[in-house]
């Protein structure tokens, strides 16, 4: 029997957050569960191995035969990968005699690591984890003439067998994975949707790739003008594990959370930081300061769990930070607001928000015209 892991914190609770993920996506929600997140997956590509594929078993071959004065490995996940095909094809003993002589170079430590797994050395390593920095420490070292072997990561479309074989280089190129399609198209079609209409409090994404196919699956649903409005007015987080996986969000005019360290651990808790440490909008009311998620409150630090028509109901008084919203206004968030009488339902569900959040004052009447938060003006004090 799986022993349950203790909930570290609720941080997160009333957080509704879409793991635009597949490798490793298990263990990134169940980090976000222990602080009360509830998780929806959704990854925008799969990585397919190719580790049985003939070309790569053939570059294996030919790097043995005639082994590279230089090797650079990309991701820990594809170098390992290629040390597994090796291995199955029986050629991992001559693999390693042949990558021993080379000065191997890799692209941040998950690289490194593998290498090390592996049993041998890294000569040197990008810290910056970019594909920009490794290709210029090699064209100051120089490659004209060498025999330089890359070890892709996804497509391999990050330009350095172009880069080397400009330089003078023979260049042999092995691409372990590729991404493949979603393995639920309609589930990325449905998180997309529902981040737009704010049924999502964050999006998480661990690779480039994911992100852009994420986003251009937005662009098709018409979703990604108002994704990109809510990140940008702060209603919505979007994070990235690091600035390469940032740059599609980037480029889309968005405004994503990037992690510090580049590892799941450092992008659970800029997430955990973000909503736990204030760092979602908040307006200062006269009963406390008000955070709101697509699935509770949190007021003067409670977390007040809402239903889907609360929640509709306050994101409205809450978007007008302190304005006045009219009852129509209101009517169009209800569930089946044409259906019979609007303003008598708006009334029920102003009560019923009233009761979720425990302090009735904090939503005003204004007569003949709607409701409002009672929200301090600056300087004022509850």
């Amino acid at each position: 029997m799986t022993a349950v892991r203790p909930a570290l914190s609720a941080a997160l609770g009333g957080c509704t957050i879409v793991i635009a993920v597949d490798r490793r996506s298990s263990e990134l929600a169940s980090a976000l569960e222990r602080h009360g997140a509830t998780v929806r997956h959704a990854p925008a590509l799969t990585i397919e191995s190719h580790i049985d594929d003939d070309a790569l078993i053939g570059a294996t071959r030919a790097l043995i035969a005639d082994p590279p004065d230089v090797v650079v490995a990309t991701t820990g996940v594809g170098f390992r990968g290629w040390m597994e095909a090796a291995d199955e094809a029986g050629l991992q003993g001559g693999l390693h005699d042949a990558l021993a002589g080379a000065q191997i170079v890799a692209r941040g430590p998950k690289a490194r690591g593998a290498i090390q797994q592996a049993g041998l050395t890294a000569d040197w390593v990008a810290e910056s984890e970019t594909s920009e920095e490794l290709g210029a420490f090699l064209l100051a070292e120089g490659v004209a003439g060498r025999r330089v072997a890359v070890q892709h990561h996804g497509s391999g479309a990050d330009g350095l067998d172009e880069l080397f074989s400009a330089a003078g280089a023979e260049v042999v190129s092995l691409t372990v994975y590729r991404w493949g399609p979603p393995p639920d198209a309609a589930a990325v079609a449905r998180s997309v949707a529902q981040t737009a209409q704010g049924e999502v409090d964050a999006v998480l994404f661990t690779s480039a790739p994911g992100a852009a196919e994420w986003l251009a699956t937005a662009r098709r649903e018409r979703a990604l003008e108002a994704i990109v409005r809510r990140s940008r007015d702060g209603t919505l987080l979007l994070a990235a594990v690091g600035p390469i996986t940032a740059g599609p969000l980037v480029e889309v005019g968005a405004a994503p959370l990037i992690a510090e360290r580049g590892r799941l651990g450092s992008l659970v808790r800029a997430v955990v930081t973000h909503f736990g440490g204030g760092g979602a909008p908040a307006l200062e009311t006269t009963a406390g300061r008000l955070e709101l998620r697509s699935g509770a409150a949190v007021l003067s630090g409670s977390l007040l769990p809402l239903s889907p028509t609360s929640a509709a109901i306050l994101s409205l008084l809450f978007a007008a930070r302190g304005g006045v919203v009219g009852r129509a206004e209101l009517a169009e968030a209800l569930p089946r607001s044409g259906a019979g009488d609007s303003t008598h339902a708006v009334d029920v569900a102003i009560a019923r928000t009233r009761e979720a959040v425990g302090i009735p004052t904090l939503i005003r009447t204004v007569v003949k015209r709607g409701y409002r938060l009672d929200v301090l003006t600056p300087g004022e004090t509850p």
